[in-house]
C-alpha cells in the first residue's frame, strides 16, 4: 500500500472512533447536553485535533464512510452493463459492507430526526448526493452534470432511497433497510428510468 493510502486508511479510522465515541455519548447524555471536549477525551484526542477531522459537532452525525464506497462501487461495474444493473449490483455490495454498521446508522438517523440543528443539514445533504449522482450519470450519457433532466432523476433517486431509510427508521432497524430501497426504486422505477438515459448515448464513457 502506497504511504498516501495508509494515511488516508489510518484517517478515515480515526475518525470512525471520534463518531463511535461521540455517538455514544449523544445516546448517554444528549446530543446538545455532549461537549467537543467531552467528545475529544472520550477518542483520546485533543480539542484541537478534533478540530482537523470534523469542523463542527454536527458533521460527526453527518460523517458517512457509504458515499464514497457506493461511488466506487457503481464506477468500477463494466461499462456495457445497463445502469439498471449498475445500481443493483452496488446496492448489493453496499448492503454487505453495511451489514454490521447497523446499530449507528439507525442511531445516527434517530438523532438526526431528532435535533434541529442536524434536520437542516440534512437537507444539503441530501443535494450534495444529488449532485454527486448527477455526475455519475453525465459521465454513463456524456450529457452535462448540470442537464435539469439528469437533476430531476438524480434527486428522485436520492429522496426515494432517503424516504426508503426513513421507513425503516419507522420500523426500528427491523428488516433490510436495503430491501426497503429497492421496493422503493422500483415504485418509481428508477432503474427503467436510467436505462432511459442511456438511449441517446448507448455507450457509457470511460
Amino acid at each position: 500500500m502506497s504511504p498516501t493510502g495508509l494515511r488516508e486508511r489510518k484517517k478515515q479510522k480515526t475518525k470512525e472512533a471520534i463518531q463511535r465515541e461521540a455517538m455514544r455519548l449523544f445516546q448517554e447524555q444528549g446530543y446538545d447536553e455532549t461537549t467537543i471536549e467531552q467528545i475529544a477525551d472520550a477518542a483520546e484526542i485533543s480539542p484541537s485535533t478534533f478540530f482537523n477531522y470534523f469542523p463542527t459537532k454536527e458533521d460527526v452525525v453527518l460523517f458517512d464512510r457509504y458515499d464514497p464506497m457506493m461511488v466506487s462501487l457503481l464506477l468500477e461495474r463494466p461499462n456495457d452493463e445497463p445502469p439498471s444493473v449498475v445500481l443493483k449490483r452496488a446496492m448489493e455490495g453496499l448492503a454487505v459492507a453495511l451489514e454490521d454498521d447497523g446499530d449507528i446508522i439507525l442511531a445516527r438517523a434517530k438523532l438526526g430526526l431528532q435535533t434541529s440543528a442536524l434536520r437542516a443539514r440534512f437537507w444539503e445533504e441530501l443535494e450534495r448526493a444529488r449532485d454527486l449522482f448527477c455526475g455519475i450519470i453525465a459521465g454513463w450519457t456524456g450529457r452535462d452534470a448540470q442537464d435539469f433532466e439528469l437533476r430531476i432523476v438524480s434527486m428522485v433517486l436520492v429522496t426515494t432511497a432517503f424516504e426508503a431509510s426513513q421507513e425503516w427508521i419507522r420500523r426500528d432497524g427491523r428488516g433490510s433497510m436495503f430491501d426497503l430501497v429497492n421496493e422503493a426504486f422500483d415504485a418509481v422505477q428508477i432503474g427503467q428510468r436510467l436505462d432511459a438515459l442511456m438511449t441517446a448515448s448507448p455507450t457509457r464513457a470511460n
